[in-house]
Parts: C-alpha cells; sequence; structure tokens
C-alpha cells in the first residue's frame, strides 16, 4: 500500500529543515502540531515568531554576499512593510533586527507613536511614508517631522502632495528629507497599462526642479518603485527595474542629495515544500544591473532599501482544520469538510488563486485519496482543489472506525490574511474567526505558546451587529 507519506516523499524533496514528520505526525518547525490541536482544538490560526527573525536576518545576509561578491559601493538597508500584518507582537519581533519600517496609512503613524512611547522605536529609524495620503494621512507624517523623526520621509506619490509639507513642515536644524515614487508600467496582461501609484516619469524632474530643488527647507533623498508582480527573473521585472535606474541617474546628474533608491518589496516565499526560487542569485543580479547601469551612466551606486512585508512574515503563520465529514458527489467529487471557511479564513485563496503549503498533520500512514476541500459557508467558491490551485490535491483516507479526526494545516499564511478577512468584525455567513496563538523559544529551545485571542464568540457578533 502507498502511503500519504509514500506520496509526499516521493513528489517532493522530504524532510525539509521546515517540515519533518515523527510518528507518523507532521512538525512543522519542530512543534508537535497535534499537541497543539489537542491543547486548543481547531479551526487554529498560528504564527511562529522566530521566523520572522530568521527570515529577516536570511535576506540581509543575501544582501551583504551579493554585495562583497559584486563589490557594489552602495548600502543596504532593511525596512518593514507594516501593511503585511499590523499585529505589535510582529512589529516587536521584527525590531529586534534592526528593521526600519515602511507605512502606508494614518494609522500606521499611530502604531510607530505607541511603539515609541515603549522604547520600541528610535527617533533615527528611517520610516518610509509611502501611498497615496490623504488630509489625515499628511497631517501625522509631518507631525513626525516636527516632532524631530528626522529620517521620517514622505515619499511624493502626486505631484500636488508637496504643497502641504510646503505649508506645514517647520524649519528645522537638518533639513526634511524627500522621496518620489515613480509610476511603473504595470504587466501586460494587466487591466491597466500604468500604476496609478506614482508619479510620471516625465513629471519627475520638472517637480525637483520646480518645488524642491531650491527650497532650503527640503532635499530629495530618495527615488521609489515597485512592481506588482514582485521580484521575479523575468523580462518584464528586469527592463522596469532597468528603467528605473536610468532615470535616478538622470536625477542624479542634477540633485547631489539623491543618494538611495527604494526597490519595494516582492520577494516571494515559499508556496511550495519544493524549493523554487534561488535568492541569491536574484539579489546578486539586482545589484548588478544597477551596477552597471550606474558605471554606464557615470554616476554613484546608490544606497538601497527594500521593504519585504510578505517575505518577513508569510512563512510565520500557519492555519489549521479538522476534516468534519467526507461527501461524495456526483459518483467522483471527494469532498472533505473543513471546521473553517477559505472565503473567511484564507481570502487569498478565494480572491487571488493563491497556493499555500497544504499539509495532513495526522494519517501519514495511511494510504490516500484525490480530494477538495469545502469550507462551511453557503458560498460556491468555498473550497480549495486541484482545479483551482495547479496541483491536485490529495489528504490520507478517512475511516468511519478512526478514533482520531484527520487534521489538515496550511502553512506560510502569515501575511495580509487577518486583515483582508476584517480580523475581529464580522465574516461571510458569520463564521468565527479562529483561536490564535502564538509560538515562541525560551532561550533554552522551550517552545512557548501564548493565546492572543480566542475564538470569536456569538456574544461578540450580536455586539458588532448592534444586538447588545
Amino acid at each position: 500500500m502507498d502511503t500519504y507519506h509514500d506520496l509526499i516523499s516521493q513528489t517532493f524533496d522530504f524532510p525539509t529543515a521546515d517540515f519533518t514528520v515523527q510518528n507518523h505526525e507532521l512538525r512543522f518547525h519542530d512543534i508537535d502540531l497535534m499537541a497543539l490541536v489537542a491543547k486548543y482544538g481547531t479551526p487554529l490560526r498560528l504564527t511562529y515568531l522566530p521566523k520572522i527573525s530568521s527570515q529577516i536576518q536570511r535576506a540581509k545576509q543575501w544582501f551583504a554576499d551579493g554585495i562583497a561578491e559584486t563589490g557594489y559601493q552602495g548600502k543596504y538597508t532593511y525596512a518593514y512593510c507594516t501593511k503585511s500584518s499590523h499585529f505589535k507582537f510582529v512589529l516587536e519581533e521584527a525590531l529586534k533586527n534592526d528593521v526600519d519600517l515602511e507605512t502606508s496609512s494614518c494609522f500606521d503613524i499611530s502604531i510607530i507613536r505607541a511603539l515609541f512611547a515603549q522604547g520600541a522605536f528610535e527617533r533615527s529609524k528611517y520610516i518610509i511614508c509611502n501611498g497615496f495620503k490623504t488630509e489625515d494621512y499628511k497631517r501625522e507624517v509631518v507631525g513626525l517631522l516636527n516632532d524631530g523623526f528626522v529620517n521620517c520621509i514622505p515619499i511624493l506619490d502626486s505631484p500636488s502632495e508637496i504643497d502641504y509639507y510646503l505649508a506645514h513642515v517647520q524649519p528645522a536644524a537638518t533639513k526634511t528629507k524627500l522621496g518620489l515614487r515613480l509610476a511603473s508600467d504595470e504587466e501586460p496582461r494587466f487591466q491597466f497599462y500604468t500604476s496609478r501609484l506614482g508619479v510620471r516619469y516625465a513629471d519627475a524632474l520638472p517637480l525637483y526642479e520646480q518645488r524642491i530643488k531650491d527650497d532650503p527647507r527640503f532635499e530629495l533623498t530618495m527615488l521609489h518603485y515597485f512592481i506588482s508582480s514582485g521580484i521575479k527573473d523575468t523580462s518584464y521585472y528586469w527592463t522596469e527595474l532597468s528603467r528605473f535606474v536610468h532615470k535616478y541617474c538622470e536625477l542624479r546628474k542634477v540633485c547631489p542629495t539623491l543618494t538611495t533608491i527604494d526597490i519595494g518589496g516582492g520577494l516571494p516565499i515559499q508556496t511550495s515544500i519544493q524549493a523554487e526560487y534561488d535568492y541569491p542569485y536574484m539579489v546578486a543580479e539586482i545589484l548588478r544591473t544597477i551596477q552597471r547601469i550606474c558605471a554606464e551612466e557615470g554616476v554613484p551606486e546608490p544606497h538601497i532599501f527594500t521593504e519585504f512585508g510578505i517575505f518577513t512574515v508569510g512563512e510565520s503563520g500557519a492555519t489549521i482544520y479538522s476534516i468534519l465529514d467526507e461527501k461524495l458527489q456526483n459518483d467522483k467529487e471527494l469532498w472533505y469538510m473543513i471546521d473553517g471557511s477559505f472565503i473567511t479564513n484564507l481570502p487569498d485563496t478565494w480572491a487571488l488563486n493563491q497556493r499555500f503549503i497544504m499539509l495532513a498533520l495526522n494519517g501519514w500512514s495511511k494510504s490516500y485519496k484525490k480530494i477538495q476541500l469545502g469550507g462551511l459557508t453557503c458560498d460556491s467558491q468555498d473550497y480549495y482543489n486541484a482545479e483551482k490551485h495547479i496541483y491536485q490535491t490529495f489528504l490520507p483516507e478517512r475511516k468511519p472506525a478512526d478514533a482520531e479526526p484527520l487534521y489538515v494545516g496550511f502553512f506560510h499564511t502569515g501575511a495580509y490574511q487577518e486583515s483582508l478577512s476584517g480580523y475581529g468584525g464580522i465574516k461571510h455567513c458569520l463564521i468565527p474567526a479562529p483561536q490564535h496563538v502564538i509560538l515562541d523559544r525560551a532561550e533554552d529551545g522551550t517552545l512557548i505558546d501564548t493565546v492572543f485571542a480566542p475564538e470569536q464568540d456569538a456574544a461578540s457578533m450580536m455586539r458588532i451587529l448592534g444586538y447588545q
């Protein structure tokens, strides 16, 4: 009999550094997942904090190695993109690794002030203020500038944004740093040709010459871009990066204070057990591309910022479900019904056809079946299967005589899923938010598990809906 363990081992290079099997049960970072299920039940959301730090340190090492290999003259700075996960425990873990922050809304500034008040964030840290800015957002940014956060950098997203800073930023001992985001072209298959975010390439130089250059309070220090496809080894990525670096060179020739570029986020996470991405190669090639163009243009190589969000926090997350029942439909479609919902718990599986690593927690010694996973909502799109997610979906067989339920885990779910699903609010069909447990390690390696939030109850929903 071929077992589920045989299937995974023959399909992938398994076990891996993150996933192993002991006594026919899955372990994630050597965590006894079945013990957590026995303690907390399902559905269960997990955040493993040490993975956040290890991701940051990996990326820093890739850039350090790439700089040493290429002889690149600029420095590298790692900024965390807060919108990927705003939770306090995430920010605190990231900041242990000497990172700076990138913001995207007015309320991000409230988070920064709270971190500053508790001593977790310093005034000298870089704050990259991105996005199209409302009046409230601009007011909060100016508040930071006027309060002495000297490395708070508003990234101009439209030519008119600078008007607010000209009117409200107070004179200081040092000039206020400004950044400028360039509007990248979207992928050819995208519905629109050019990103709605950022300033047109043609407007960049006039904006600097006419509004920034001669004002004694301001200096342009950073040029920013981002493409939604992320950092991929494609002609599209290299074309957009090269176009951006050429524009940096053009501006650098007339603006000596422009010493830094921000190449945004987009470093991917693993969505399969099988490693599919050569991180050191991509980092080295980015450095070589910038280095080559700067040499051709005769300008200094810039310092480099990145804003890795999904990469920072994505692989720290896991979501675990019980299989409640199985249903055979149309004599060929075998459905395993989970005690949760993909639409409400993992919305990217529904909205973006996102794949996550999916593995059974137990039953590895059993035979397996091709199945589809169904969620609890009444929506026909609340499912996860091969047709929607490329690879066929297999899980161990369920037998009526089994005393123990079958459990399935989705891994690397730590970015965006809570915020997109409306954490703490009302979900489709009033499916409750699962219990959320934070996992950490003591100095001796002992696992520490702490409940961050219990499973959502009826009383909280009734209050939100106005019944109480």
